[in-house]
């Protein structure tokens, strides 16, 4: 574990700080320093920084590099320690992981050269700062007079935000604002960085970052991209997405202080971020959680101790194979991926459509998916007994016998009976595939399903009846599937007539689940993860445990999260997914189970488009879903709520302006009808809960705004066209990349997307794809 040795940050400015002369002192103390640069950058870094050049963006932004980076050599010689935290505005990120350690001095200025010349390039666009007008308000009337072309670029503090777009419209959207009462002063920038303009720049500058090399952190650095520490392995990942991803400064500093952080250090040629820091500060209400325990989670979240190792029976041998020729050396869509896995769900093609709460991955999708020789789930998140009653029967009234299909088996720990209700309908309609999600432990209900479908043969082989395929995005969840289920459980199941004695011997020769399904950063709930760290993890996690164990049959490995293009599919099945699962994509289409309003925003979206707000289903926790923010405040507004119910014990405690807003803007009705509402539900419901309620102030604050939650996410299905700026819509980035994908052909019309075709279209160029990338001469060894 880290040792922090005080509660202090240093921040590095970015563009805008710069002024003419500045640095000259640091240069003069530091020649070496200024001689490697000088050679980095091909010119005399001393004569632009006196001239008129360095306000152009490709002087501007190494200059300033060099004078941050400066700054802190010298800061650290004269306290002799590294800082507890570190974070940079924009291009001042760079220095923060500087200081960290992530890269040297001219690693990091090649990076930022290349980065001024990409965004210098991308010309045509404006930015101008609005200043007095929260986040919320700006959000509010940019989508009032309909202005969906411009982007917040910076949320630099509570009253200060930056905008940005083309030149031919931000001035026009600028002069509106002020109509309105902003007082909006326009930037001296030649782009409109940090928004949907410097895609091109952002694609280009992917090429450098994918060569350079970074080492770990010597202490955390916060991104402006997600205003969290970055975790290991995601520095290229987040420096590319910085230059078109808006700068969260305010987050970042709410971050820092909520972390335990009482002084920052701001270093640079000007004190640009002090006074927002300090704006934000005193917009914060005073934590009561004591500095030392801030301190501690923070470091928590960043520094992770190594896992203990685990006992294996028998050596395992490390090899690394080549994917099979089935999965990559493709004539067509139908030889992707595993034979064995298309075999054993007597499937065409290795393609399956994931499950989405709430119906929206409905019974026409799943009805067309196994019609076409593909696999697709019933999303029964949230859908009442009778209404999963009524999809589950139209999906078995409209396939035939072995046309394959599944549904969705939710884990519900604060609820396990609703669990074991759901597997009782399941086996009513003989449900033979559930796609097990959002489990963090073998519960006795996904026990029972998969232990009770097991039948031996007079030869001691096992039949499976019921198949479990198991999303997971952690070694430790992968492990309990991959595991036979516990002695306990087992045990338990026998005792009460579960399952048989014979069914008890059988479970433990098996593993939980016959296929884990590898979920990357996705829509909705989600951890964030990167497929290409994650794939490869758990096949050899797989590969560890079949071993260990001796499992007659195979275990597959799909990947899902971020498949929207054939070169995103294409990856997986390089790395060795046997299947691959769909999801964002498909709730813009025809069957998908929501609103034509959501499906028409969806159709609009490009990759920058999501964000991350709190999970409503686990609201106390702080869990995050990954949602739309294009064209909505739901982010925004629960995000919001979330701070609210962390810095206030009750609704009374809310100041008056607060709870007015609330009650108006965001819920339309008063706390006291919401309550009502709320306390109707629960006592049906969980009455256990509504007990609790009843008795803590906080957790009925909590289940008040829950509510807004579920309003919202009613709201969107029902496509609501007044309150269309609350809607909550999960969805992932491989929808805006599916929409770029398609542009100019058919399929741009969601009206013409049907879930099999779109999966034909994809699997079809995905072969295509590969049988072209195999097909490539091989590099010439030298040039001459």
């Amino acid at each position: 574990m880290h040792a922090f040795q005080d509660e202090l940050a240093v921040v590095f400015p970015g563009q805008g700080a710069q002024r003419k002369g500045m640095g000259r002192e640091l240069f003069a103390r530091h020649p070496r320093a200024l001689r490697d640069a000088d050679e980095v950058l091909g010119y005399s870094l001393a004569e632009a920084i006196d001239s008129d050049r360095l306000d152009r963006t490709q002087y501007t932004q190494p200059a300033l590099y060099v004078v941050n980076a400066l700054a802190y050599r010298e800061w650290t010689q004269a306290h002799g320690r590294a800082p507890a935290f570190a974070a940079g505005h924009s291009l001042g990120e760079y220095n923060a992981l500087h200081a960290a350690g992530a890269f040297d001095f001219q690693t990091g200025l090649r990076l930022v050269a290349e980065r001024g010349r990409l965004m210098a390039a991308a010309s045509g666009g404006r930015m101008a700062a609005v200043i007095g007008w929260s986040e919320q308000r700006l959000r509010e009337t940019l989508a009032d007079i309909g202005a969906g072309e411009i982007d917040i670029a910076n949320y630099n503090a509570p009253e200060q935000q930056v905008i940005a777009g083309a030149a031919e419209v931000l001035p026009r959207v600028s002069a509106q604002l002020s109509e309105r009462g902003a007082r909006v002063v326009e930037l001296r920038v030649s782009g409109a960085f940090h928004s949907r303009h410097m895609r091109e720049a952002a694609a280009q500058y992917a090429r450098s970052l994918a060569t350079a090399a970074f080492a770990p952190l010597a202490f955390p650095v916060v991104s402006n991209v997600e205003a969290r520490p970055y975790a290991r392995g995601r520095e290229a990942e987040l420096l590319g997405a910085q230059i078109t991803a808006s700068v969260r400064w305010t987050d970042s500093v709410a971050y820092l202080l909520d972390a335990g952080v009482e002084r920052f250090e701001e270093l640079g040629p000007t004190p640009t971020l002090t006074r927002l820091i300090e704006q934000v500060r005193a917009a914060r209400p005073v934590s009561q959680v004591s500095k030392e325990a801030r301190l501690d989670t923070a470091a928590s979240r960043f520094y992770t101790a190594p896992p203990a190792p685990e006992p294996v029976s028998a050596p395992v041998a490390a090899t690394i194979q080549a994917p099979s020729p089935t999965s990559t050396a493709a004539s067509g869509p139908h030889d992707l991926g595993s034979e064995v896995f298309r075999r054993r769900y007597g499937l065409r093609y290795a393609y399956v459509a994931g499950a989405m709460y709430k119906g929206i991955a409905s019974s026409q999708v799943v009805i067309r998916m196994a019609k076409a020789g593909m696999l697709g789930f019933l999303g029964t998140g949230g859908l009442t007994t009778a209404r999963l009653d009524e999809e589950l029967s139209a999906i078995r009234t409209a396939l035939q016998p072995g046309e394959a299909w599944g549904a969705n088996l939710l884990a519900s720990v604060e609820r396990p009976q609703v669990e074991e209700d759901t597997v009782d309908l399941f086996l009513r309609h003989g449900v033979r595939i559930v796609e097990a999600a959002a489990y963090t432990q073998v519960t006795r209900a996904l026990a029972r399903y998969r232990i009770g479908g097991l039948r031996v043969r007079a030869d001691g082989g096992i039949d499976f009846e019921r198949r479990v395929i198991a999303k997971v995005s952690r070694p430790e969840v992968a492990r309990a599937f991959l595991s036979p289920p516990s002695p306990e459980l087992i045990a338990d199941l026998l005792r009460t007539g579960a399952i048989s004695a014979e069914q008890a011997q059988a479970a433990a020769r098996v593993p939980m689940a016959d296929e884990l399904c590898v979920e990357a950063d996705s829509g909705g709930h989600t951890d964030g993860g990167v497929a290409a760290v994650l794939l490869p993890r758990m096949l050899r996690l797989r590969d560890e445990y079949a071993a260990r164990f001796g499992y007659a049959q195979p275990i597959g490995v799909g990947a899902a999260g971020g498949i929207g293009t054939p070169e995103a599919a294409a990856s997986a099945f390089v790395l060795g997914a046997d299947f691959v699962v769909t999801g964002s994509i498909n709730q813009c289409t025809v069957e998908a189970g929501t609103s034509e309003a959501v499906k028409d925003l969806l159709a609009t979206l490009d990759v920058q488009d999501v964000t991350y707000a709190p999970a409503g289903d686990m609201f106390e926790l702080g869990a995050r879903v990954q949602v739309v923010r294009k064209g909505t405040l739901f982010p925004a507004r629960a995000n919001r709520l979330y701070g609210l119910y962390q810095h206030h014990d009750s609704l009374e405690a809310l100041p008056p302006a607060v709870r007015r807003q609330i009650e108006e803007k965001y819920f339309g009705r008063g706390f006291d009808a919401v309550w009502d509402e709320t306390r109707r539900h629960y006592e049906h419901a969980d009455p256990a809960v509504l007990a609790l309620a009843e008795t803590s102030p906080k957790k009925r604050m909590a289940l008040v705004f829950r509510w807004y939650f579920v309003h919202s996410n009613r709201l969107a299905m029902a496509g609501d066209p007044q309150r269309r700026s609350d809607y909550q819509i999960h969805c992932g980035p491989a929808l805006g990349a599916f929409n770029t994908w398609v542009a100019g052909t058919e399929l741009a019309d969601w009206r013409h997307r049907h879930v099999d075709q779109i999966a034909l279209r994809l699997l079809g160029d995905t072969a295509r794809f590969l049988d072209g990338w195999l097909a490539r001469p091989a590099a010439p060894q030298a040039l001459h």
